[in-house]
C-alpha cells in the first residue's frame, strides 16, 4: 500500500500541530505495511527527497501566497506524478490551493481528506473559494473529521455526511524524548516548581490575550511556548498588565518541550475560534497525565478534555470564567491529580497513535478495493466486446 499526502507545509520546514498529526499517521501506518511518501511545500533551496521516521518527504519550491494560501506550479506536476505511483492521495484540508491541484492534475486514484478544519477568518475570499472548496469535497471519496464534536458542529460537514466518519487523532508518547533530568534541572530553576503551561503557535485564534487578562491580579506563573504572529502583541499586553509570572520562552526543541510537559502543574489552552479544531498540544498535556483547562468551542478541544473530569472547560473569550478556573486548580492539587490521572486514561483509550493508524490503513484498504472492482468489471466487459471488424 503506497500513500501520498499532500500538504502545504511539514517536517523539517514546519512544526505544528497538522505536521504532527501527518507525522504521527506515517510513523503508526508504516509499522503496519503502509509506504508514505509527504509533498510539500518549501522555502528552501535545497529540495533533495528526504527521509523522516522512515518516510520520505518530498518538497517543491513555494512560488507565492496570497492569504496564507501557498501557491507552487512545480507542485501540480509532482502531484500528477507522484500520485499515479500511489495506491491512495491523503488530502490534508484546509488549502485552497491543494482543491485546485486535485483537478489540474488529474488525480484518478482513490482520495482521502483529514479535515483539519473549517476555514474562518478569511470570510470575504472565502465566499469566492466557496464553489471550488465544494466542488473538490464532492470529488473525494472519503472525509474524515478528527472529532466528533467538529463533525456535528461543521456546517460544511453537514453536506457530506455520507462519507464522512470520525477518526479521532493520536500520539505515540514512544516517539517524544525522554525527560532528560539535565533539561528538567535547568527548567525547574528557571521557571519553578509549579506553573501552567502553554504550547503552540502564537497566532489570532488561541486566545493568548484572554489568558493574559485573565492572569492579572494573580501571582501565577504561566509558561508560553512558542512563537507566531501574535508574540510581539502578547509580550506588550503582557508589559502592560504587569504581569511579571508570564514566562514567554520561545520555539524550543523537543527535548525541552518533552520537559516542560513533565513538569507543569496543569495545561492552559484558551483557544476561542473555530480555527482550533482539535488541539495537538492540549492532547500533548492529557498524555503526560496533566489536568487541563480549555474553551467550549463546539470542536475537538473538548472531546480531548472533559469539563468536570479531565479538566475544566470554560465559555470562549470570558477572562473571568478563565481565571477562575486557573484559581480553582491551582488551589485543589489533589482535584487536579484527578484530573491528570483521567486524563491519561483518556488518551490511552482514545488517542493512540496505533488506533489512529489501525483506523486509517483500513480506511486506505477500503477505498482500493471499493475501486477495484469498478476496473475489474471495465476490464471483463472489454473483452466480452466482439472483435472490430
Amino acid at each position: 500500500m503506497r500513500v501520498l499526502h499532500f500538504y502545504k507545509t511539514y517536517y523539517p520546514d514546519s512544526v505544528g500541530g497538522i505536521e504532527q498529526v501527518i507525522r504521527q499517521l506515517c510513523v503508526g501506518t508504516t509499522r503496519l505495511g503502509v509506504t508514505n511518501t509527504v509533498l510539500s511545500l518549501s522555502r528552501h533551496k535545497d529540495l533533495a527527497p528526504i527521509h523522516v521516521d522512515g518516510h520520505t518527504v518530498c518538497r517543491v519550491p513555494l512560488d507565492f501566497e496570497i492569504a496564507s494560501n501557498a501557491c507552487s506550479l512545480a507542485a501540480l506536476g509532482a502531484l500528477a506524478r507522484m500520485a499515479n505511483q500511489a495506491d491512495v492521495v491523503h488530502y490534508h484540508f484546509p488549502w485552497p490551493f491543494m482543491d485546485m491541484a486535485h483537478f489540474v492534475s488529474r488525480v484518478k486514484k482513490p482520495t482521502v481528506v483529514s479535515y483539519h478544519s473549517d476555514i474562518v477568518r478569511q470570510k470575504h475570499l472565502l465566499r469566492l473559494y466557496q464553489p471550488l472548496k465544494h466542488r473538490f469535497l464532492r470529488s473525494v471519496d472519503s472525509i474524515v473529521a478528527a472529532s466528533p464534536n467538529y463533525l456535528a458542529s461543521s456546517t460544511v460537514l453537514a453536506r457530506y455526511r455520507d462519507k464522512t466518519r470520525v477518526i479521532t487523532y493520536g500520539l505515540d508518547k514512544a516517539t517524544y524524548p525522554s525527560a532528560d533530568p539535565c533539561r528538567l534541572a535547568h527548567w525547574r530553576a528557571r521557571v519553578g516548581p509549579k506553573f501552567f503551561l502553554f504550547v503552540g503557535v502564537l497566532r489570532y485564534y488561541k486566545g493568548l490575550h484572554i489568558l493574559l487578562e485573565a492572569a492579572a491580579g494573580l501571582d501565577y506563573p504561566i509558561v508560553i511556548v512558542g512563537t507566531g504572529p501574535e508574540e510581539q502583541a502578547l509580550k506588550e499586553q503582557a508589559q502592560r498588565l504587569g504581569l511579571k509570572h508570564v514566562i514567554f520562552t520561545g520555539a524550543v526543541d523537543e527535548a525541552d518541550k518533552a520537559a516542560l510537559l513533565s513538569l507543569c502543574y496543569a495545561l492552559a489552552f484558551p483557544s476561542h475560534l473555530r480555527s482550533e479544531a482539535f488541539g495537538i498540544s492540549l492532547l500533548e498535556g492529557a498524555m503526560y497525565g496533566k489536568a487541563m483547562i480549555s474553551c467550549e468551542i463546539g470542536t475537538g478541544t473538548t472531546y480531548i478534555n472533559i469539563g468536570g473530569e479531565t479538566g475544566l472547560a470554560v465559555p470562549p473569550s470570558d477572562p473571568r470564567a478563565l481565571r477562575g478556573a486557573l484559581h480553582t486548580l491551582w488551589e485543589n492539587p489533589e482535584l487536579t491529580r484527578r484530573m491528570g490521572a483521567r486524563a491519561e486514561a483518556r488518551y490511552h483509550e482514545l488517542f493512540t497513535s496505533e488506533q489512529m493508524a489501525a483506523n486509517y490503513t483500513a480506511l486506505y484498504q477500503e477505498l482500493v478495493a471499493r475501486k477495484a472492482p469498478a476496473s475489474a468489471d471495465a476490464n471483463v466487459g472489454l473483452a466480452g466486446l466482439p472483435p472490430t471488424p
